[in-house]
């Protein structure tokens, strides 16, 4: 399996310049430190401590962008709980004790210019594709972008989407885009087009379609969405299994391995 992984992880108390609600119940945080300085691989995510003393575990974000010249990086999270809730009423000005980046990232090393890529999100699965297809953008790299939401309430992000390449939009109700799910728009586009990557972040059920589309592609990859602990491989509470085991015993550590894995590195 390939090490991808950043080795640099720091810890900041970083400061919130921008606080936005994009749809119900889904926000997008800016924050500022010095910590952006090691942030560069797309797929990476934050450990972010909630400032209450009941709540003691950190939330895993995804970055949904880096700007290292204004010293700024993003989160796009949905309020689920207690802790996201809190993020959502912090305002300006206020700090959050932030680790990172932590994870591996999109491997990007392979595609040269010109190439195809098709980049996939759904749900709250969709904000680290954005800063995925900045990066394979400045490459060169062809991007079309496939993104699935419950409805057209609950859909954010879609003109800075669009303004870096063609994107097709499916939703479960049909209310926006193509009715039905990611899978959908896939098919018929794999009709007309090869990609040379498919890169993927979503819900499982989404992730084992893509993976059994394109399961002769060996340039898929998938971010896995796990409950995560300690969020740095230490607690073995994120595990996911691999195939070709036929004990059933044999893992890799989400947070610290992943999030982001080759389609046939992992059993869905």
């Amino acid at each position: 399996m390939q090490d991808r992984r950043s080795r640099t992880m720091k810890q900041e108390m970083m400061t919130i310049v921008e606080q936005k609600q994009l749809a119900p119940r889904i926000f997008q945080l800016t924050l500022t430190g010095e910590l952006v300085n090691e942030m560069g691989l797309p797929g990476q995510f934050l450990h972010i401590k909630v400032p209450r003393e009941d709540l003691l575990l950190r939330r895993p974000i995804s970055i949904n962008q880096i700007n290292k010249e204004d010293k700024t990086c993003s989160i796009i999270y949905r309020t689920e709980g207690d802790g996201t809730l809190y993020f959502s009423n912090m305002s300006v000005g206020e700090q959050l004790d932030v680790m990172g980046p932590l994870g591996n990232g999109y491997d990007l090393s392979f595609l040269s210019p010109g190439q195809k890529a098709f980049v996939v999100g759904g749900g709250i699965g969709i904000p680290p594709m954005y800063e995925l297809s900045r990066q394979l953008k400045a490459k060169g790299v062809e991007v079309i972008h496939f993104l699935g939401y419950a409805s057209k309430e609950v859909a954010y992000f879609q003109d800075e989407f669009i303004g870096l390449g063609d994107t097709r939009f499916a939703t479960d109700d049909g209310s926006f885009g193509v009715h039905g799910n990611v899978g959908n728009l896939l098919m018929e586009a794999m009709k007309e087009e090869s990609p040379a990557a498919v890169f993927a972040c979503g819900a499982n059920g989404m992730l084992k379609t893509v993976a059994q589309l394109f399961e002769e592609n060996p340039n898929v990859f998938l971010s896995l969405e796990q409950r995560m602990a300690c969020g740095m491989g230490a607690c073995y509470a994120c595990v996911c299994h691999v195939p070709d085991d036929e004990t059933g015993t044999k893992s890799v550590k989400v947070c610290d391995e992943g999030p982001i894995f080759r389609a046939k590195e992992v059993v869905l």
